[in-house]
């Protein structure tokens, strides 16, 4: 792989140890996947920041490695295990919130905005067309390559990292126009009515094309909620990076439509349901915000619940940024009035429930693989509308 002279220097440790361990991370990479350079980005997110998720090893590496390092391109991270302000509300406990918030003034000290969402182009790190960017939230990946027409491989959380810290990544996967191509047609033969559908889809989509990268011709229109939704499925139910929405995708008119073909139908749908549906009665929290609420999900539920009372625990997880917006609209007020919860910085897929409840009703199918996976949670996944309706009175 060929690098210039500055980053030969960087490789060598000119420039400290932490950009020399960053460059080392990027050589390997670039040499695994045959990458002949590096090439600059535009920005970075992070993954892998919840004290729940990497412990006190974890701490201790972000510690070492970002001491004196500055990073070198616009950078945001992902939810952590708490609400930042309101984690003793949430019963999580003060040694825990401290190593939290440790990990987070370690970030800040190196530059990084502590954006603390799973949604950064929602708080100022939107990519333009054809950026290259480094993220390793898997759904943001999958919605700017998709839905913005940005370029980022699926980085893990210390590539991405690496990757801020030196101001490039390897060019190769989806940094190269070609590796962009969808792979196989997928065609919805009947509209989707909700945005859990969209979820659903992800998962169907994800079982059937077996990691190639499709084309989707859908029968409808889908919102904004919508496709978050549909890129945060199809990325975690499987290793592809990016999808094609045909005459939606900026880039699916670019490429033929590939040879091999598969219809999804309604039983299809039905059947993804019943595979994210578990057996239990009442649910111990409904949750929603995976990936995070945006401003327009969290003013509907708004307007679903005014003038009524939730049974049960109700939390909303968004973005600090979008919760700001909220709380000046007074949608924050109406919900809480009525006995939900809406929590910034954190998302359950990374907090500490493990054996504090035993299942969860939400409209997420990401929500739903995390919750059973990280925390052993029982599941059942809902549209908003139905969710809501159910619990409100």
């Amino acid at each position: 792989m060929y690098l210039t002279n500055e980053e030969e220097k960087m490789l060598e440790g000119e420039y400290g140890y932490a950009v020399k361990k960053a460059m080392e991370i990027l050589v390997a990479l670039g040499k695994i996947y045959n990458a002949d350079k590096l090439i600059p980005i535009k920005s970075a997110h992070v993954s892998g920041i919840s004290y729940y998720n990497i412990g006190e090893s974890g701490l201790e590496f972000l510690k070492d490695f970002l001491r004196g390092v500055r990073v070198k391109v616009k950078t945001t991270i992902n939810p952590c295990a708490m609400d930042i302000e309101r984690w003793n509300e949430m019963g999580i406990g003060r040694e825990f919130a401290y190593k939290q918030l440790e990990i987070i003034k370690y970030f800040r000290e190196a530059g990084v905005e502590a954006s603390l969402t799973c949604t950064p182009y929602y708080s100022g790190n939107r990519p333009s067309l054809g950026d290259h960017i480094a993220w390793s939230e898997s759904s943001a990946v999958a919605y700017a390559n998709s839905i913005i027409g940005a370029r980022s491989n699926r980085e893990s959380g210390i590539s991405a990292l690496a990757a801020a810290i030196v101001g490039k990544t390897p060019y190769y996967g989806m940094h190269v126009k070609d590796e962009r191509a969808p792979q196989v047609y997928v065609k919805i033969g009947f509209k989707l009515r909700y945005e859990s559908d969209y979820g659903v889809l992800g998962y169907i989509i994800s079982k059937y094309t077996c990691g190639l990268i499709p084309l989707i011709k859908l029968a409808n229109k889908p919102s904004e909620t919508d496709l978050r939704i549909l890129s945060a499925s199809i990325s975690t139910y499987s290793n592809i990076p990016m999808y094609h929405i045909q005459d939606l995708t900026p880039e699916s008119s670019d490429f033929d439509i590939p040879r091999e073909k598969i219809t999804i139908d309604k039983d299809d749908i039905n059947e993804g349901y019943k595979y994210l549906h578990d057996d239990f009665d009442k649910p111990d929290l409904i949750w929603i915000g995976c990936p995070h609420a945006s401003l327009e999900d969290i003013a509907h539920i708004a307007s679903l619940l005014r003038g009524r009372r939730i049974d049960g625990r109700f939390w909303i997880t968004t973005s600090r940024s979008v919760y700001l917006q909220a709380l000046n609209e007074g949608y924050i007020k109406l919900i809480e009035d009525a006995g939900g919860k809406v929590y910034a910085d954190t998302c359950i897929a990374v907090m500490p429930l493990k054996g504090i409840i035993e299942n969860i009703i939400t409209n997420s199918a990401k929500g739903c693989y995390y919750a059973r996976g990280l925390n052993r949670l029982k599941v059942k996944v809902y549209s908003l509308n139905e969710i809501v309706e159910s619990a409100a009175k």
